[in-house]
Order: structure tokens, then C-alpha cells, then sequence
């Protein structure tokens, strides 16, 4: 079975996200979306909260799946048998911390494999950050995320101050 890992914070998930992950479930078996523990980040969301936005929204996808990790993601790619990580490239800026992350995974598991995947041109421009600032101040989300991550969105940040 060709499994592929597609790692992230995913705080939140995005249609971007989303875009990679139907992508690469036409080129693998199995997909785990393995969303990253990484309290350095300051996430919005918890970790329980980001794997349920995405376990929501992969759910009609048969062959992917929703997990976390906390531990070197080439040791997870080993302990779900993965041969692959997945990576988004929306830019060219992503290209290379991208690539250093793939050179020092490749160093630390020279039997685990790097594909770099562009979602469509359309969301080239999204990221989680922007789409949290954007409902923080009360913008519209929805052409960015799924509805429930937007509902979500929405609940997070009902008591911020604009």
C-alpha cells in the first residue's frame, strides 16, 4: 500500500490544504493528514480541535485519513509505514525553507521521499495566518475554508476586539 504523509499545523485547515490532500489521494492508497503538535507556534486551535476540522473535512474521502504527532516527523513517516511526505508549494518564498526541510528529513531517512505539490492557482495566495487575520477582524472566510472551519473561525474570535 503507498501511503503518503501530508504534514502541517493546519491552524486552520484551508481550501488550499484541502486541494493538496485531493491531489494526493489520486496518487496514493492512503493519505494521513498528520497535523503537528508545535505549541512553539501559539496555535488558535487546539490539536484536538485542528484534527477534528480536518477528520470533518476529509471525511468523504475514503482513502484519507486525520491524525497528530508530536515526536521527527521521519520517524512517524516510519511508524505509519508511510514511503512518502507531502508538501504544498504556494510560492516561489515556499520553495526554499521547503527544501531544507526535505534535504534534513532525506539526511535524518534516505529511504523516505519528498513531493512537492502546487494547489491550484486560485489558492496560491492563502495561508492560515492570513485567513485567521482576515475573521479575526470579521471579514468573510468562506471562499478560503470549508463552512465548518469558518463556523469555527467565527466562534474562536466572537469576543475579539476589531
Amino acid at each position: 500500500m503507498r501511503t503518503v504523509i501530508y504534514p502541517g499545523s493546519f491552524d486552520p485547515l484551508t481550501n488550499g490544504h484541502l486541494d493538496v490532500v485531493q491531489r494526493a489521494a489520486k496518487l496514493f492508497d492512503r493519505v494521513v493528514v498528520a497535523v503537528a503538535k508545535n505549541e512553539g507556534k501559539h496555535p488558535t486551535f487546539t490539536l484536538e480541535e485542528r484534527v477534528g476540522l480536518v477528520k470533518q473535512a476529509v471525511k468523504h474521502l475514503k482513502n484519507v485519513e486525520a491524525d497528530s504527532f508530536d515526536r521527527l516527523l521521519v520517524d512517524y513517516v516510519v511508524g505509519k509505514q508511510a514511503q512518502a511526505i507531502v508538501r504544498g508549494l504556494r510560492a516561489v518564498s515556499d520553495f526554499e525553507f521547503e527544501f531544507q526541510l526535505a534535504l534534513m528529513n532525506r539526511k535524518l531517512n534516505e529511504n523516505i521521499e519528498t513531493i512537492f505539490m502546487m494547489p491550484k492557482d486560485t489558492y496560491t495566495f492563502l495561508s492560515s495566518r492570513i485567513v485567521k487575520e482576515i475573521a479575526r477582524l470579521g471579514g468573510d472566510v468562506s471562499g478560503f475554508v470549508p463552512v465548518h472551519v469558518q463556523a469555527a473561525l467565527a466562534q474562536k474570535f466572537s469576543g475579539v476586539k476589531k
